[in-house]
């Protein structure tokens, strides 16, 4: 795809033109640097579970931080389990497109799958559970429901007991 707009959330229509097989709620692009491979010059494993974590805060930053009420003060929130699966190895220059989406949610916490593209395939998986804790840790802080809400209207997430 030429014109791949970096750092940038990517509308469904980017991100189809890119090989994803169906447009997630938050997509961002970029290359795969240097820094990023290890010593058989493939993309380390570590990369791929920072740029999954990068992804996760930009999440929150656009979709679920802004919807706590203003004023209220905002939750810790702490990634609680999570489960990658590589799929295949990735390359120095290779251009990639990161995306998340909440598939499910609970009073406290929501689970979040996470995929990583290059080349037309699937990469990686990250599939994860986030819980949301008062400021000082001391206890869990309740999903206000406008977040709730965009959970279920708008990424499509099923509500669980």
């Amino acid at each position: 795809m030429t014109g791949l707009r970096y750092h940038t959330p990517l509308t469904p229509e980017e991100q189809r033109a890119f090989g994803l097989a169906r447009p997630q709620p938050l997509a961002l692009a970029d290359r795969v640097r240097f820094a990023e491979l290890d010593v058989l010059r493939h993309v380390n494993n570590k990369a791929y579970m920072t740029w999954f974590e990068t992804l996760r805060v930009v999440h929150g930053d656009l979709f679920t931080l802004p919807l706590y009420p203003e004023g209220a003060a905002r939750p810790r929130v702490v990634l609680r389990s999570g489960e990658v699966h590589y799929i295949e190895e990735m390359r120095m220059g290779e251009d990639y497109v990161a995306t998340a989406g909440v598939t499910a949610f609970r009073n406290t916490s929501y689970s979040m799958h996470q995929e990583l593209w290059s080349g037309g395939r699937l990469r990686a998986t990250f599939d994860c559970v986030i819980v949301t804790l008062l400021p000082d840790g001391s206890g869990r802080y309740p999903l206000p429901e406008a977040v709730r809400r965009h959970f279920a209207e708008v990424e499509g997430a099923r509500a669980e007991a």
